[in-house]
């Protein structure tokens, strides 16, 4: 998977960025074609390059920055499934021009500024709840949790042994968030 991180950093060729995202979506689908002998990633490997890339695919709109200063944050609420794997995943890098960083929540009232969150298997018992408290804000939600009535932007499901992903548009466009048409083809 690491060999492939370099193709998505690069910003002028559309078609590369567009192979290597479909590549991630393979390694996902397909563990092991990582390499001959190496242990194919971990779930939370591919999901950690997942949130990664999701963020590049989508568009906030300005006022979910209050400044041209302000970092762009994937936060993780409720138990960390990832470990290391999503520190590791954006460390040094920049999205459109701002350091991205990870923040972890116990609860949602701990969540201030926030642009993609993860919300962890430990919370499925309370997504209604948390998608009402986040409703009027600018966040990407993605969980791989089971449950709730919807308002979950994108879904992680396990289908054998093979991570996919569901996107619902509505919930999307509710909190004005553009989800790019390559990344619907990728669903």
């Amino acid at each position: 998977m690491a060999f492939l991180k370099p193709l998505i950093r690069r910003r002028g060729n559309c078609r590369l960025r567009i192979f290597a995202a479909v590549g991630l979506a393979c390694l996902a689908a397909f563990p092991s074609v990582a390499g001959v002998g190496a242990p194919p990633p971990s779930e939370y490997e591919v999901k950690a390059a997942f949130l990664f890339n999701f963020a590049k695919f989508v568009e906030w709109p300005s006022n979910a920055f209050p400044d041209a200063n302000t970092p762009f944050v994937i936060g993780v609420l409720g138990n960390d499934p990832f470990g290391r794997y999503l520190d590791e995943t954006v460390r040094g890098e920049r999205l459109n021009n701002r350091e991205l960083i990870i923040q972890r929540y116990r609860n949602a009232s701990e969540i201030k500024n926030c642009h993609v969150l993860f919300i962890s298997r430990s919370e499925s018992d309370r997504l209604d709840q948390i998608v009402a408290q986040l409703k009027s804000r600018r966040i990407l939600t993605v969980t791989d949790a089971a449950g709730g009535s919807g308002g979950i932007m994108i879904r992680f499901v396990n289908e054998g042994n093979r991570i996919r992903f569901k996107i619902d548009v509505q919930a999307a466009r509710s909190a004005n968030l553009t989800i790019s048409s390559k990344l619907l083809r990728l669903a």
